[in-house]
């Protein structure tokens, strides 16, 4: 059996290189990518403490970040297309003009 501090490991570094793929890239899909490579991180930590505690409800909550993961994918695509029909770009930098 594999111990839960390389689980905890593992989610650490993954949630350490989506948040650095949000600081650090100018594409607005790099970015979506990259939070939610933190909510998967989160996901495994969720379920790693959950299977050394013998409980559910790790399981239940990560039912519950996918859900919310699936709407925030749906909601950012949406607006990702409409703004690149507009901008004919998804630079974040270019976004960030449409303050008015």
């Amino acid at each position: 059996m594999v111990p839960v501090t390389y689980y905890v490991a593992l989610s650490a570094v993954l949630f350490t290189i989506g948040a650095l793929g949000v600081l650090i890239r100018r594409n607005a899909l790099i970015i979506f990518m990259s939070i939610e490579l933190m909510l998967n991180a989160a996901n495994l930590a969720f379920v790693a403490f959950a299977s050394v505690n013998g409980i559910l409800d790790g399981q239940i909550f990560v039912f519950f970040i996918m859900t919310v993961a699936a709407a925030e994918v749906a909601v950012g695509l949406a607006l990702i297309v409409a703004i690149f029909r507009t901008k004919k770009s998804i630079d974040v930098d270019q976004i960030n003009m449409l303050k008015g």
